[in-house]
């Protein structure tokens, strides 16, 4: 901790300050609560997307006066400009410190080192692995924003504690075109617009997967529709693959050791069988149940079937995070020679699209491997450098996404913003360094041998539910008139009119 403010805050770049801000404001609101309830178990308190939270085990169920009284005690350590100050203690010294703490307890037991992070701010001290301003009065502008429940740790089975989420923003006038930026979010909710609109309609009888009405079903099928179009353009075929697999293609996959948890997996006649959650091991079996030469190659292989992801019912919401969904999914099999082109193909659609669609220029970040991942790592730095190199190669700039990959190789993910600037993802682009291996792919080169195609995973919408979650948002509702449910009403306006405007 020695060099927690070896660099001077102000000339700490700004998303490392603003990172400092969010930091430093939940310990100020920790001790907050501390304070008006000295008798509360504190637990985890991160910098977060907007601003902050922390979570609290505490005697009674906080209400809009308390977050009132937090906010104003919050305020006092502000203006008291405290110094912050961390250091490594030892583990026995940091059970000491919060022997009247279990949540802190618990985390100093799971921490593998012979010492923990320890920061302090006047009488508050809590247990922390540091990223903080130098003193209190660095936060900026903040407002406690609401209370929710969490469970410690994210387990059901753990106790729920109370969750106090705050806004912060390095300036009183970030801070407010932030929640007017949300309220207008709030109109365009895609839940609330759903219903108004008649497109869809979600119900606890199906968690997290929603009830197509027939207006929202024309949109559904007018994206299938458009995309299948440019499918005959670019050159793909689109195939049907089974909803059930026995267990032993998800082992052949990797699925079963890397995905299991977000798998429906259920025994039948003494089989353990799973429901797919995406198509490229079923194409990777179809592609392995033939014959192909170079000749055949590339290989563009499409599918819309349903997929489904054993979602923890936390996390649902909306059409944006659903258990059961389709994918504008597709698959390419390729030769080394044909990968380059085939990325700046895959680029020419998105871009296509995208514009059609009016969703303006995306950003791309390269995700890099994981901790659990298939390959080696001099695998993963190749096609690391072949996606970067294809970037660049297209005239394109990216940004590195360190650890974001899927375990199955590293990905290019497509960005925009929607109208009120929220950053969204949608379409990916994947080099497999797995299944191509281990479903013992091959085809014949022009030198009579057998080689391995390489294999690109390949989005442009993602999963349509969320897509069109994302969409009703961004278009407000109004859509492009060739995709709109209902292209145009005739209102009569007298009785004598009836006839003629059915007609």
């Amino acid at each position: 901790m020695s060099d927690e403010h070896a660099i001077p805050f102000k000339e700490l770049p700004p998303e490392e300050r603003l990172f400092r801000m969010r930091h430093s404001a939940a310990h100020v609101l920790a001790e907050a609560v501390l304070e008006m309830f000295p008798e509360a178990k504190y637990a985890i308190g991160p910098p977060v997307d907007n601003g902050f939270y922390y979570d609290f085990d505490l005697p009674r169920t906080l209400n809009p006066d308390d977050l009132e009284q937090l906010e104003a005690r919050m305020r006092k350590s502000v203006k008291a400009n405290l110094p912050i100050t961390g250091e490594q203690i030892p583990k026995d010294r940091a059970r000491e410190i919060f022997k009247d703490q279990p949540y802190k307890l618990e985390l100093i037991d799971g921490i593998e080192d012979d010492t923990v992070g320890h920061f302090k701010h006047g009488e508050f001290q809590d247990l922390c692995r540091g990223g903080h301003t130098e003193t209190t009065g660095q936060i900026g502008a903040f407002k406690l924003d609401r209370v929710a429940g969490a469970y410690w740790r994210g387990d059901e089975k753990n106790p729920m504690l109370q969750r106090v989420y705050g806004l912060l923003f390095p300036t009183k006038e970030e801070l407010a075109a932030y929640e007017q930026m949300r309220e207008e979010a709030e109109k365009r909710d895609h839940r609330r617009l759903g219903r108004e609109l008649d497109l869809f309609h979600l119900d606890p009888i199906a968690p997290g997967a929603p009830f197509w009405h027939p207006k929202g079903t024309l949109l559904y099928n007018g994206l299938v529709d458009y995309m299948r179009e440019l499918y005959r353009v670019y050159g793909y075929q689109e195939v049907v693959t089974p909803q059930l697999f026995n267990v032993d293609l998800w082992k052949t996959s990797g699925h079963y050791q890397n995905f299991a948890d977000d798998m429906y997996m259920f025994e039948s006649d003494d089989e353990e069988i799973g429901v797919k959650p995406m198509n490229c091991p079923g194409h990777c079996h179809y592609f392995a149940s033939g014959h192909h030469s170079y000749r055949d190659l590339p290989l563009r292989l499409a599918e819309f079937t349903r997929l489904h992801r054993n979602e923890r019912s936390g996390v649902l919401h909306g059409l944006t995070r659903v258990r059961a969904f389709s994918q504008d999914d597709a698959h390419i099999y390729c030769t080394p020679e044909q990968f380059d082109e085939e990325i700046f193909s895959v680029f020419r659609m998105i871009e296509r699209v995208y514009e059609d669609l009016g969703l303006g220029e995306p950003t791309i970040r390269l995700a890099t491997k994981p901790g659990k991942a298939v390959g080696s790592d001099e695998d993963w730095e190749r096609a690391i450098d072949l996606l970067g190199k294809s970037v660049t190669s297209a005239g394109k700039e990216y940004t590195l996404a360190p650890g974001e990959g899927a375990f199955y190789g590293p990905k290019l993910e497509f960005h925009f913003k929607d109208a009120i600037g929220r950053s969204w993802q949608l379409g990916t682009v994947q080099v497999d360094l797995g299944m191509p291996k281990s479903f013992g792919l091959k085809y014949i080169g022009e030198d009579g041998e057998e080689h391995q195609p390489m294999m690109i995973h390949r989005a442009i919408l993602g999963s349509l539910e969320r897509f069109i979650g994302v969409y009703i948002e961004h278009t407000g509702g109004h859509f492009p008139l060739w995709l709109a449910p209902v292209q145009a009403v005739v209102i009569p306006i007298a009785d004598r009119h009836l006839d003629y405007a059915h007609r």
